[in-house]
């Protein structure tokens, strides 16, 4: 449990650092700040879930969205307490930081500070932050983790 608590601060640590650096010192008054031809930092402010899904339902969104979230994390600390693997530990970190991180935008700004833009051409990927990219890839990694065991389980071998 150590670990994942460990990874979690880091993770909760760099968000709000990086949304604070973008906000204040890259962006200031600026809406974009154009990078390269494939990429931007943008002010986007999401007070929905992932990709802006319900994001019209002002300060009851905010506040329902909020309490879910910490629902979310509390099941997830109770699943880590017991979890043995330590890749699970560390992914199961990312996703809790990532999560409490988005939560403490919410609660202190009524919505969640997305900045980062990928896209081709016209056509862009919805913004995100630091938070939701660890919460993606510590989601991959028990993805990814629980394949393995699958497959090791149906070959027959053991975990060590």
């Amino acid at each position: 449990m150590f670990v994942g608590l460990n990874i979690a601060l880091l993770v909760v640590f760099a968000d709000q650092i990086s949304k604070y650096f973008m906000l204040h010192k890259v962006l200031g008054e600026q809406v974009v700040v154009y990078v390269a031809p494939f990429f931007n930092f943008v002010r986007a402010w999401n007070t929905g879930v992932s990709f802006s899904m319900f994001n019209n339902y002002g300060n009851w969104g905010v506040w329902a969205l909020s309490g879910l979230a910490i629902l979310i994390i509390l099941m997830l600390l109770y699943w880590l307490k017991s979890e043995k693997s330590f890749v699970a530990q560390i992914a199961l970190g990312m996703i809790i930081g990532g999560a409490i991180g988005n939560v403490a935008d919410r609660i202190r700004l009524g919505a969640v500070f997305d900045f980062l833009d990928f896209h081709i051409g016209e056509s862009h990927w919805p913004a995100f932050n630091v938070a939701d990219s660890f919460i993606c890839i510590g989601a991959t990694i028990l993805i990814l983790q629980s394949v393995v065991a699958y497959f090791k389980q149906k070959k027959g071998v053991k975990d060590e």
